[in-house]
């Protein structure tokens, strides 16, 4: 369903009666990607889980009339410290996710952010701590400096298109591949399945330049660790031990900085959700300590 959020449409899945659960998605990936198996695992342990596209990608507002951005200019200006011009920011995404609880009218929800979703829980749980439960961050980071970055070999294949962006064939192939160097090597989804739901994915829509848009907003964001220290939010931290794009050194980092957040390393796992691992993840989803 469409709902305004914020001043903006957004898409929003809305489904089960239990306790609220706000699950915000990483960069460029639309809400379908958090698995159906896993949303109906948690609905059954008592959730209502509530999956917004978030702005630029899937089916809520573009910002094209905004351009695309140089992101070659841009990480040159990231690796000298340099401010990055940006059409929008996480924290504008952050009352995004505020104004999706506005108009389904509840007023705190249990909060899970994944890669760039867990960049826009953490404002989430900064700006408005009272409205914020329980954060589960996933797979994500500070975005300090100091922390090791994934390798020039990941940072290119982020950066490539597919070899024709107007043939869904071409594009499926392309994420393919980009998973295949992200994705968790202990838990590879059977590639047939794996090739289906990117299908479905391209087919639900296709905005590539909502996703370089929203590349800029995390990288313009910067260093998040000075407000860690703010979240008051009880704070489970789930993480792969072999994470290629996020690094699992960031998940202790924000272990040491958010105050009292619990820390789940699950071997094997890299930057996805596998399907062997959803039962887990939902588990670390609904862990109440």
């Amino acid at each position: 369903m469409q709902i305004s959020a914020n001043g903006i449409a957004l898409e929003v899945d809305d489904v089960g009666r239990g306790e609220p659960l706000l699950m915000l998605m990483g960069l460029g990936m639309q809400l379908v990607a958090w698995p159906e198996e896993l949303v109906r695992d948690l609905v059954a342990r008592g959730y209502r889980v509530i999956r917004p596209d978030n702005r630029d990608v899937g089916l809520s507002q573009s910002f094209d009339h905004l351009g695309r951005p140089n992101l070659l200019a841009a990480t040159i200006r990231y690796f000298f410290g340099m401010r990055i011009p940006t059409a929008y920011t996480l924290a504008d995404m952050a009352h995004d996710a505020f104004g999706v609880l506005d108009a389904l009218g509840i007023d705190s929800a249990h909060v899970c952010g994944a890669s760039m979703g867990g960049m826009i829980a953490q404002h989430m749980a900064v700006l408005r701590p009272e409205r914020v439960k329980r954060l589960t961050l996933m797979m994500t980071t500070s975005g300090s400096r100091a922390l090791p970055h994934p390798s020039a070999h990941i940072r290119a294949a982020l950066l490539r298109r597919p070899a024709d962006a107007r043939d869904p064939e071409a594009i499926v192939a392309y994420l393919e591949h980009l998973f295949s160097l992200i994705g968790s090597p202990a838990y590879r989804t059977e590639p047939e399945m794996f090739r289906q739901r990117m299908r479905a994915i391209v087919a639900r829509a296709w905005h590539p330049a909502g996703v370089a848009r929203q590349m800029i907003a995390i990288a313009a964001d910067g260093d998040r660790t000075p407000m860690l220290g703010r979240i008051s939010a009880r704070t489970h931290i789930v993480h792969g031990a072999v994470d290629p794009l996020v690094p699992v050194a960031a998940a202790y980092q924000l272990q040491r900085k958010i105050r009292g957040a619990t820390l789940e390393i699950i071997p094997g796992m890299g930057h996805d959700l596998p399907v062997p691992l959803l039962p887990r993840l939902a588990q670390e989803i609904a862990r109440t300590d």
